[in-house]
């Protein structure tokens, strides 16, 4: 499963991170140890403890003192914040974006500068040299290593995939929708001739989407229709940046997106649009799409796989449906790229820079990017979770608790996508029934993301570290701009005016610093480009 929109990531399970407290448990019992290595690991709500973990004996293994783990699976950004402002933190901290870009210029001094030490971390040195996007993701504009990415390697290139329940189509008699209008028509139909057969022509929602917030756009919203006009984005959107023909844009001030939102409304206008969509919370989102029982309530929508979006009981009458053409002319129809934020994990490794047990934490940090600890802080331990074939082969085992999907029971078990970690290109895994449904459902997508070029076709956010200056000044812009912009979102969906506002609109966005922003990224994506060669 993956995690709640908005957050940058990969597949995970979708449990909220909310009634776990802050359980500490440290090696051979209990308390602070001086003589210790303290890792704070910062996990999801369902991960289990370290000390269930087997393969947590190699890293105190190769530690060569003992380990003090320190666990957070709540309130992560509260304690950070306090913890950050008091200038002391642990030796290590581990998980992904736990310590993040901003984090890193804010507070100058606090972390470990790692690029004069690969000489004691061949694993992270090899795969810099394997994949020189890691060493991208991890060098700051000064050449400082603050902090390590990891590398998954199997994660399909988009997040999102769009479902239609093919046993409403089935029952009408119709087709799946090639073009906006066409799926307009479908949702009438939706709506109105009982879709389901449970008798009741009132419980159907022929359309939904998950929540869009202040922050932006972000996994499973229709902000995807914007490839019906041809253009591609990452990560369902962010905050609006894109990439055409070299140049750096916003699409919250482009034409494109005035169709799309103007589309929406016409769906909403005649109710096909679930009467939740601007307000309910994700869980939300995800339960009413799993129906009642047998009865399915949703007929069109985004997500992660069909299983995941609608629940094993009623998954097999959903089918993923290629990218929709704005109209039966358009010949160039994109999707949302999300390889880079789905294959790698951005900072899931930091140290401090006052510790006083480096040695040990390089060796710790080496040892997490060897291969085998590799898998096994990913699925799971050997023998539990991983049979290990030899010469390379591996197999990620079926749950051992039968009540839990894979996804869920990775997360329970071991640090999942939360750990550091390279997944080698040279090794083959037989893979979890998870990922290989989410790599099927892309099939429809292929054409599509075979047309988008990653080098010049989407802004490589993951790839480019900006300075704490330009940091610094893009969150300011990006708090003034998107919070008129997305409140617009709503409305405009819900209420219509997008055309008699327009222009006021795009005014007022580029008032509130939109063009210095997206200068901004232009400067660095000019940057990113000089330097690929």
């Amino acid at each position: 499963m993956l995690p709640k929109p908005h957050r940058r990531g990969a597949p995970a399970a979708v449990a909220s991170l909310a009634a776990a407290a802050l359980l500490l448990s440290a090696c051979g019992g209990g308390g602070e140890d001086d003589n210790a290595l303290h890792i704070l690991v910062v996990k999801h709500a369902l991960t289990g403890p370290m000390a269930d973990m087997g393969w947590v004996a190699d890293i105190e293994e190769a530690a060569g003192i003992p380990v003090e783990w320190e666990e957070v699976s709540a309130d992560w950004d509260q304690k950070k914040s306090t913890m950050l402002a008091a200038g002391d933190i642990p030796d290590l901290v581990i998980g992904a974006n736990a310590i993040t870009d901003a984090d890193m210029v804010t507070f100058t001094g606090l972390f470990e500068d790692l690029s004069d030490d690969m000489d004691s971390l061949p694993n992270v040195q090899a795969m810099f040299d394997a994949r020189p996007e890691t060493e991208l993701m991890a060098t700051r504009p000064d050449g400082e290593v603050f902090s390590i990415p990891s590398y998954r390697r199997f994660w399909p290139q988009t997040s999102t995939r769009q479902y239609i329940n093919q046993q409403w189509l089935d029952n009408l008699g119709l087709e799946q929708p090639t073009t906006w209008d066409e799926l307009h028509e479908v949702l009438l139909a939706f709506k109105t001739e009982d879709a389901n057969g449970n008798g009741d022509p009132d419980d159907e929602i022929p359309i939904d989407w998950s929540p869009a917030g202040e922050s932006g756009f972000g996994y499973f919203q229709p902000s995807v229709f914007l490839g019906s006009l041809g253009l591609p984005i990452t990560n369902g959107g962010g905050s609006g940046y894109f990439v055409e023909d070299g140049t750096v844009g916003n699409f919250l001030t482009d034409p494109r997106y005035k169709e799309v939102v103007s589309f929406l409304h016409d769906l909403y206008a005649d109710g096909l649009v679930s009467a939740d969509v601007m307000t309910q919370d994700y869980s939300a989102y995800q339960s009413v799409g799993r129906g009642d029982g047998d009865t399915a309530k949703v007929g069109f929508s985004w997500g992660w796989t069909a299983s995941d979006r609608f629940g094993p009981q009623i998954a097999d009458q959903y089918a993923p449906i290629a990218p929709l053409a704005a109209d039966a002319s358009t010949t160039d129809v994109a999707w949302t790229y999300d390889s880079y934020s789905l294959n790698y994990g951005l900072n899931t490794i930091t140290m401090s820079a006052q510790s006083t047990k480096k040695d040990a934490a390089l060796k710790v940090i080496d040892a997490f990017y060897g291969q085998d600890l590799s898998l096994q802080a990913l699925w799971g331990e050997f023998g539990q979770n991983i049979e290990d074939g030899g010469n390379g082969v591996y197999t990620v085992l079926p749950p051992a608790d039968e009540t839990l999907d894979p996804s869920s029971w990775k997360w329970t078990t071991t640090l999942a996508d939360n750990s550091p970690g390279w997944i080698r290109d040279d090794i083959e895994v037989t893979l979890p029934t998870d990922i290989q449904e989410a790599v099927e459902d892309e099939a429809p997508f292929a054409d599509a993301l075979a047309a988008i070029d990653p080098a010049t076709d989407i802004w490589p956010g993951e790839l480019i570290k900006m300075n704490a200056e330009d940091s610094s000044r893009l969150s300011l812009l990006h708090t003034d701009i998107l919070g008129p912009a997305m409140q617009r979102w709503a409305t405009w969906i819900t209420e219509g005016g997008v055309d008699a506002e327009w222009d006021d609109y795009v005014a007022e966005l580029e008032g509130l610093g939109l063009t210095e922003a997206v200068e901004i990224h232009q400067r660095y994506y000019d940057e990113y480009l000089a330097a690929q060669g």
